[in-house]
């Protein structure tokens, strides 16, 4: 018989003992702590008790609010993103390319975490000299900081119950391995093995988990997809288009305890990753004169913001026997549905030319606002007719050519004019409250094309 773990939560008050944790006593109300006991059994690396219980409930009411309390990482962008902070007793994983600052991310954030508990920074890739190295060039003093240079979840789960951090980082769950889980390290039941071992212990301890995760050709979180469904939040960092520029974009896929529509700006520099102030104007292209044919202002959301980004369309006559559309910020699947809009109510043929679409930033839209400063673009590019340099647009496009409302209109257009924009195209909407003063309310696609170009 192979012996296991098993934990039991006593009372530090009354010294009352529970199989289960239930933050506090409920015979005198004080905090629980945990207990270690040995005990034997079949089976081993379970965390269940050594002593059966019945399974208990309690109401709702009795729960301490404290235990959903979220933890400041220090950076407002990741916060953002996260729904206002790190949650307690959450799991965390990161994706993204080599190289495009997973790892920066996440050590700014453990030096900057609003906490006075320590956090263990768990590297199996790099040194200690190397991670202090990158620390150093940061500008991060990292006095809260722990480091353990080790992928062996038994090495890693000595560490945690001697320092009982409140946040711990995992640089990578590639590199986890157990014994338990198999001989060969980097398997499928390895990772998922650790990884579950690990967001089992932040659940017991109160605190938070971030496990960064390396990611396919595809741009997928490589693995098993189940250790996505195991997590509370999945986060992606990408930057601008092909990895040129200093750009980079924190998206959440699922996030239990927040919104996933929120994105984080940052800038990568000498120091690190620095949050955007203003990223309105990191979208928008300064130029002197007017703009080119082609090119438009949009007006999108993306999560609680408004930004300003300059949509660049381009229609050349298609070499071969079918047209093709080139998009990669904007889905392509939405460029040929807007281009066949136009080709319909407007008579403009399009279906003979190649079809390039790019945003000026390197930014993906998903928005359907972008739609109507969209069909604006490939009208444009495919008539020659310079748009307005001081108009911005945000709208949806029906497949009848409707301009339909959009979300938050006097919002954005709050936001155009304080960038400068004296012209405002959107929809006619009379549900929407707020100021619209400025607003070129226009019905149709012939009623914009009219409004722009006369």
């Amino acid at each position: 018989m192979k012996k296991q773990k098993a934990f039991i939560f006593k009372c530090t008050g009354c010294g009352h003992e529970e199989p289960k944790w239930l933050g506090r006593c409920p015979e005198c109300g004080e905090w629980n702590t945990l207990i270690e006991t040995p005990v034997s059994s079949g089976q081993g690396g379970s965390r269940s008790p050594g002593r059966s219980a019945p399974p208990q409930s309690y109401p709702l009411s009795s729960v301490d609010p404290q235990e959903g309390t979220r933890i400041g990482s220090g950076i407002g962008e990741l916060d953002r993103v996260l729904g206002g902070g790190i949650m307690k007793r959450s799991a965390i994983l990161v994706g993204g390319e080599p190289g495009i600052g997973k790892s920066t991310l996440l050590l700014q954030a453990a030096a900057s975490a609003e906490t006075r508990g320590r956090v263990l920074y768990v590297s199996g890739e790099e040194s200690a000299g190397q991670v202090r190295m990158r620390a150093d060039r940061l500008g991060l003093k990292g006095d809260n900081i722990e480091i353990c240079c080790t992928g062996r979840l038994s090495e890693i789960e000595t560490i945690l119950e001697a320092v009982k951090p409140v946040i711990i980082m995992v640089d990578s769950a590639q590199t986890l391995h157990s014994d338990e889980a198999g001989p060969a390290p980097g398997t499928v039941n390895q990772m998922k093995y650790c990884s579950w071992e690990l967001i089992s212990w932040v659940k017991e301890h109160d605190a938070a988990l971030f496990l960064v995760a390396h990611v396919t050709k595809e741009g997928l979180i490589s693995g098993p997809k189940t250790l996505e469904h195991m997590v509370d939040t999945v986060l992606y960092f990408e930057g601008a288009a092909s990895n040129e520029g200093d750009s980079r974009f924190l998206r959440a896929t699922k996030n239990r305890f927040g919104s996933v529509d929120e994105i984080g700006i940052f800038v990568m520099g000498e120091r690190g990753l620095s949050p955007v102030a203003d990223p309105s104007l990191l979208f928008l292209v300064q130029r002197e004169g007017g703009l080119p044919p082609g090119t438009v202002t949009a007006a999108v959301l993306e999560g609680s913001r408004t930004l300003l980004v300059e949509i660049q369309a381009l229609a050349v006559p298609a070499k071969g026997a079918m047209s093709r559309v080139f998009s990669d910020r904007i889905d392509s699947a939405r460029v040929s549905r807007v281009a066949a809009t136009l080709e319909k109510h407007l008579n403009l043929r399009l279906s003979d030319h190649d079809l390039y679409v790019n945003v000026a930033g390197g930014i993906r839209i998903a928005e359907v606002g972008v739609e109507l400063a969209l069909a604006m673009a490939l009208y444009s590019a495919r008539t020659g007719l310079p748009l307005p340099s001081d108009a911005a647009i945000a709208g949806e496009l029906s497949l009848a050519g409707e301009i339909r409302p959009v979300r938050r209109l006097p919002g954005r257009i709050k936001t155009a004019r304080s960038l400068g924009f004296e012209q405002f195209l959107g929809p006619i909407d009379r549900q929407e409250s707020g100021e619209t003063g400025g607003l070129n309310a226009v019905g149709d696609l012939k009623s914009a094309i009219k409004a722009l170009f006369g």
